[in-house]
């Protein structure tokens, strides 16, 4: 694989975080009854930059969860063609609760409805919500974020790689290709 483009580095990654967390507070009419959990694994990562932009912003620390899905490769559909939902920790009542799912990046929309089915294993929230840091498109379902850091266009054979400093030690998204 190479790398074929820069699409956000850590100061894009930045402004886009501040962005999401703002309309986030909009949109919810402040951090009341707010939950944000992360879909594992750079959704954790990404969820707790929110959480601590939000806590910034309001001077309130809303509960920042995770949520285990192992979604195998789309190359490996002989294996398992659907999401694996593991045991997660949300440790905390969300029924009537206003959860913003939070992902790296959105494709085929396969992990999110997963990570919709586990919720419902765990509560009924009052309203759930969908935050990424990349829309790639090419949705399977339909599933659409209603927050957003950058659309970026791809063709299915590329692949959208998001790096966190907490996991890969940088900042940075980037799409790479087949040599």
């Amino acid at each position: 694989m190479r790398t074929k483009a820069l699409i956000l580095d850590e100061k894009a990654i930045q402004r886009a975080t501040t962005r999401i967390a703002n309309e986030i507070i909009e949109r919810n009419k402040g951090t009341k009854d707010l939950v944000l959990i992360g879909i594992k694994t750079r959704g954790i990562p990404f969820a707790e930059r929110l959480g601590r932009k939000i806590c910034e912003i309001e001077g309130v620390k809303v509960p920042v969860i995770s949520l285990d899905i192992t979604l195998y490769r789309d190359d490996l559909t002989e294996v398992n063609q659907q999401p694996v939902v593991k045991d997660s920790a949300i440790n905390i009542d969300i029924n009537a609760k206003n959860v913003v799912l939070v992902d790296d990046v959105i494709f085929t929309g396969r992990t999110v409805r997963a990570a919709l089915d586990a919720l419902v294993d765990k509560g009924r929230p009052k309203k759930v919500q969908l935050a990424v840091l990349i829309d790639r498109g090419h949705r399977e379902l339909p599933i659409r974020p209603d927050y957003v850091g950058k659309n970026v266009p791809t063709s299915k054979s590329e692949i959208v790689s998001v790096q966190f400093e907490e996991i890969d030690n940088v900042d940075k998204v980037v799409i790479k290709e087949q040599r």
